[in-house]
């Protein structure tokens, strides 16, 4: 007969107790049935673990399976407790890639409000452009992705968080930061105007032929606002992208025609989410739901 973990379980509360009565209280058995688990496990081990039959005094090879199975039990009942957490999304580690802007600014709350309830998880944080998203979950290195969807793909499915307006983007001290009237995406047309990613997300023609016409591409958020600033020209951005940045720099709405992008949560097609990434993936969509409400 195998020994099973009861077994050990019976042993070591004998053990511990001193005697039968008090050990097979504490498990709620008869004392026959806790004595009949002990002679299974001696007659297993072939030999005797008490002194006695009163189970006062362990012998030797007592004393060493003492040891063993209180080690064992440990584990047994920490891997138990962790399959336990796992399943109800206590535990596990959550892996995301998200784009800047959203990282930036949305992010932050997200991960604060899921830490309060699952102080437990670890949390894999990356941020790049949709471009870089979709691939990581293309590759399955994230479980979960935060960016414009990737339109028709079958490996990726999206669902949309929220939209938010794209505007001109210009130093404070820009003539058209003075504007009074409403813009148009033809208004770009009189200044040096710096392309970046975002831009091929608006379908108007006139940004798109400013866009071609354009000298300079900057990819890197940081380094576009930087150009903003040293004044070498002006951009278009979602508001998302600017509402972190300084004073000095201003987004301007454009009335017509009005250009959105939009946001979407991403995973994997036919992929099951571990609970924990699920429970994250519900606050991702509460508090973009806020979001949605503010742009």
């Amino acid at each position: 007969m195998a020994i099973k973990t009861e077994m050990l379980r019976c042993f070591v509360t004998v053990a511990r107790n001193g005697n039968l009565a008090d050990a097979a209280h504490n498990l709620g058995r008869t004392p026959s049935a806790v004595s009949m688990m002990l002679k299974q496990l001696e007659d297993h081990l072939g030999a005797p673990l008490f002194e006695s039959e009163r189970k006062s005094k362990l012998t030797a090879l007592g004393l060493f399976t003492l040891d063993e199975a209180a080690r064992e039990l440990d584990h047994f009942g920490r891997a138990v407790t962790a399959m336990e957490n796992y399943a109800k999304g206590r535990s596990g580690v959550v892996r995301i890639a998200v784009v800047p802007s959203v990282a930036e600014t949305i992010l932050p709350g997200i991960v604060r409000e899921f830490l309060r309830d699952h102080p437990n998880v670890h949390i894999d944080i990356q941020d790049m452009d949709s471009a870089a998203v979709l691939r990581e979950l293309e590759r399955e290195r994230v479980d979960i992705g935060i960016a414009t969807g990737p339109g028709q793909n079958s490996e990726i499915e999206s669902e949309e968080l929220f939209s938010d307006a794209f505007g001109i983007v210009c130093r404070a001290d820009h003539p058209l930061a003075k504007s009074t009237g409403p813009l148009a995406w033809n208004d770009l047309a009189a200044w040096p105007f710096i392309a970046n990613g975002l831009c091929a997300q608006i379908s108007d023609d006139t940004i798109q032929r400013i866009i071609r016409n354009s000298t300079l591409m900057v990819r890197n958020t940081t380094s576009l606002m930087a150009m903003v600033r040293a004044d070498v020209g002006i951009t278009v951005l979602p508001r998302l992208v600017v509402d972190n940045a300084a004073g000095d720099i201003k987004f301007l709405p454009v009335a017509r025609p009005l250009a959105r992008r939009r946001i979407d949560i991403l995973r994997r097609t036919r992929t099951r989410l571990s609970p924990v990434t699920n429970n994250f993936q519900s606050i991702v969509r509460s508090l973009a739901a806020r979001t949605a409400d503010e742009t």
